[in-house]
């Protein structure tokens, strides 16, 4: 082989190496970013939690089908707020809860509800 050739497959040879410890190194699924900056994103869902791994705040699909929702946790984790639709509603609107989780009232589309609203389910995991 000579120098010309040692110039060209030798480079090669470490990048090839190079990423194959990167891929066992740095699976995937472990890969964390402190910022993205970006036009548009596409995902399944968004969690935001806290250090203790308590759900803050969860955008996804609702359990059962029913759309999308939007629920906003106090700091233990119980939903305070859910925006959204219910696995067998598509009217959309928001829902209330109280500390427990239970719902307290809803305000949909059409102005607010004096009755107690049923339990519109949960974001999907």
């Amino acid at each position: 082989m000579n120098s010309r050739e040692r110039w060209t497959v030798y480079p090669l040879l470490f990048l090839a190496i190079g990423l194959a410890l990167r891929a066992v190194a740095v699976p995937p699924d472990k890969l964390s970013v402190s910022v993205v900056e970006a036009g548009r994103i596409v995902c399944g869902e968004i969690v935001i939690a806290a250090e203790d791994d308590t759900k803050l705040v969860h955008v996804g699909r609702v359990k059962g089908g029913g759309g999308g929702r939007i629920e906003v946790n106090d700091g233990t984790g119980i939903v305070a707020v859910a925006i959204g639709t219910g696995p067998e509603s598509r009217d959309g609107g928001v829902d209330f809860f109280n500390g427990e989780g239970r719902p307290v009232g809803r305000l949909s589309p059409g102005g607010a509800s004096a009755e107690t609203p049923r339990d519109p389910g949960s974001v999907e995991n």
